[in-house]
């Protein structure tokens, strides 16, 4: 029984590890092959920081800064109103009945499980037949960055309302707060870790979208990371430079996920 109990752990450790080496380790190549200065994956040139260096040079990587700040611009402004909106939609949708909550449920994954370039496509014609008034620019891309972050905000917030206990809420209107305030300062706060999360997943699918926005952008000349990687990529390969590039945001979103799990893991003891 030992050695069968023994032999399922192994067995399992190293499914789990091949599938962590499966995911992780195309990244860590990338982060070992950022130092080696050339996008041929080979340190011909040495040890060296010339891609980090590379995305100080304006005349290098002419273009960047501005998809760095429309890319900013765009996923900021869609996670904060699709999570706005998620937030509210999320209360509306639990005081629904049985029957309508599951209509409306359905409907709100449909973003979800429909194939994003068919949602791309309907956008774009949607907004070509209602030009006058979504004229091309940000206002589009905002727009549509909204409509499929959205549902993934109302889903990570719902599981945390489902489990608040209702009399939480009937108590404070009973305590003479109105239902506004009730759900201000009763509501919201026992909801705000499904917020949170709602924004970071909004954030960051706005943060990695390509079809949606290549779709979408039109002929302004509006650059997001994601498409100017595209274009890049297409008319000059992959530059040496992209690696660090690539290295950077993996550590950044890595850093930061790693501290909202050590603040979530602080609180959870102090409770």
């Amino acid at each position: 029984m030992k050695k069968r109990n023994l032999a399922a752990r192994i067995c399992a450790e190293g499914y789990l590890g091949l599938v962590l080496a499966l995911l992780y380790l195309p990244i860590f190549l990338i982060i070992v092959f950022s130092f080696s200065g050339t996008s041929r994956f080979s340190f011909t040139n040495g040890f060296t920081f010339d891609s980090y260096k590379t995305l100080f040079d304006p005349e290098q990587n002419a273009g960047l800064l501005d998809a760095l700040k429309n890319t900013a611009i765009l996923a900021v402004s869609a996670s904060v109103i699709s999570t706005v909106l998620g937030a509210f939609s999320t209360i509306g949708i639990y005081a629904l009945g049985r029957k309508t909550k599951k209509l409306v449920l359905t409907v709100n994954q449909l973003p979800m499980i429909n194939s994003e370039v068919v949602m791309a496509v309907s956008l774009m014609v949607f907004f070509a037949a209602f030009s006058t008034i979504f004229p091309q620019g940000m206002t589009r891309l905002i727009i549509s960055h909204v409509a499929f972050c959205t549902p993934y905000v109302v889903l990570s917030i719902l599981p945390r309302l489902q489990r608040m206990d209702p009399n939480m809420y009937e108590a404070a209107l009973d305590l003479g707060a109105n239902p506004f305030a009730a759900m201000i300062k009763v509501v919201f706060p026992y909801i705000m870790p499904g917020i949170v999360s709602g924004f970071a997943m909004a954030f960051t699918l706005s943060l990695d979208d390509f079809i949606i926005t290549q779709f979408n952008k039109g002929d302004t000349g509006i650059e997001t990371l994601s498409t100017y990687i595209y274009e890049d990529a297409r008319v000059k390969s992959l530059e040496p430079f992209w690696f660090a590039v690539f290295s950077i945001f993996f550590v950044v979103m890595f850093t930061l996920l790693l501290l909202m799990n050590i603040k979530r893991t602080q609180k959870e003891v102090k409770k």
